[in-house]
């Protein structure tokens, strides 16, 4: 069974930067892509970023574009979210999401494409 353990969230004000980390256990990490979904209160889960199995390929959500980036280490099991210049639209719950499908050659941007999720943690942006 897969687990996946997000960490690095806080209270940060805007402009500032803070990097997620998500340790992957319960399967070979280095054969599925690997996403970062959010959750403000009141509204749905939204993608906001993804990175293939190899590293090679990425996709963002248009409102992180040039802000965030994602990363993996698959010798430390672990996918990565840099986050700069924050905002306080950025304000969420943050989840790390494992795909279903192995050696997908494109990052998948879809809830439906991950089956596994982590707990969350919280970011939150003081204006």
């Amino acid at each position: 069974q897969v687990q996946l353990v997000e960490s690095g969230g806080g209270l940060v004000q805007a402009g500032a930067s803070l990097r997620l980390s998500c340790a992957a256990s319960g399967r070979t990490f280095s054969a599925y892509a690997m996403g970062w979904f959010r959750q403000a209160p009141g509204k749905e889960r939204e993608f906001v970023a993804a990175i293939t199995s190899s590293g090679r390929s990425t996709n963002y959500a248009d409102s992180v574009t040039g802000r965030f980036t994602i990363s993996r280490d698959n010798a430390k099991n672990t996918v990565y979210l840099q986050m700069n210049s924050l905002k306080s639209e950025d304000t969420a719950v943050y989840y790390c999401a494992g795909d279903r499908v192995a050696f997908r050659r494109v990052a998948p941007t879809k809830y439906e494409d991950f089956g596994s999720w982590g707990q969350g943690t919280q970011v939150t942006v003081s204006s």
